[in-house]
């Protein structure tokens, strides 16, 4: 195992033949047991990383930026290395982009009504990876829709409430029968501890837009975009059950294997 964060990134990306995304990266120093960590944003702590490295090591740095969130080692030399005029707009633009933030920070799409136990403060849980701390992001902000299958029956926000507490509403409102997944979109961060933030936005109204576009493209999925929208930094986060009803799936097991058995005896 590395000791470090960097010493995982640069062992990943020099086992690689083409450049990763840093989710990528994460993923595979996770699943690989390069680093281990008890993080809940181990995606975003290796893009923190490889733009720390490439912005304050400059030349010296050992990564290099090919695209939006894309990375490979200087060291490699092959057809997928860009040359250096390429590697400098790259480098450039991201920087560029890293100076206005997001407004959307994290989302979840087509999350399982089923897997949340309904309550009046609801925890729903997310992570980044399979292997990452899960985030209860019933505290989140932003803006949500409900879906019946894959068709939109509801777009909502969630401001005053947060989104675990509106989602229950709507569980016995009038929608409570025409709904059984959702997606959010989240303004509040994610800390590396796994708890949610508020943050101050600097956003120019460029970036506004572009978030808002790339918003409507997740959300509706339209078929010529081929693309996320151009400033849609936010990361996603995959639906995790909620342990309570794991628990109680254990319970079931169990209480089903203990009628089988005094039936066979």
């Amino acid at each position: 195992m590395e000791k470090s964060w960097r010493e995982a990134i640069k062992r990943v990306l020099a086992e690689s033949d083409t450049p990763l995304h840093y989710a990528e990266i994460s993923e595979q120093i996770l699943s690989l047991g390069y680093y281990k960590t008890d993080g809940a944003t181990p995606a975003a702590t290796v893009n923190a990383q490889l733009a720390s490295s490439i912005k304050h090591d400059s030349e010296k740095s050992p990564f290099m930026r090919v695209g939006r969130g894309i990375f490979t080692l200087n060291a490699i030399n092959d057809k997928t290395k860009p040359d250096a005029n390429q590697a400098t707009a790259a480098n450039k633009t991201e920087s560029e982009e890293e100076l206005s933030e997001s407004i959307i920070r994290s989302f979840g799409m087509y999350w399982q009504r089923e897997l949340v136990v309904w309550r009046n403060d609801p925890k729903m849980y997310g992570k980044q990876q399979a292997l990452s701390k899960p985030v209860d992001f019933g505290k989140q902000k932003g803006i949500y829709i409900l879906y019946d299958h894959h068709t939109v029956v509801y777009v909502g926000r969630s401001i005053d409430r947060p989104l675990g507490k509106r989602l229950h509403e709507h569980t016995v409102d009038r929608l409570g029968s025409r709904w059984d997944r959702f997606s959010w979109f989240g303004l509040l961060d994610v800390t590396p501890e796994g708890n949610l933030k508020e943050i101050v936005f600097n956003t120019s109204l460029a970036s506004l837009v572009a978030t808002l576009e790339a918003l409507l493209i997740e959300a509706l999925e339209p078929p010529q975009n081929r693309k996320r929208g151009d400033d849609f930094s936010a990361i996603e986060y995959i639906q995790d059950i909620d342990p309570e009803l794991k628990e109680r799936e254990i319970q079931n097991t169990l209480r089903s294997i203990e009628q089988k058995l005094r039936g066979g005896s």
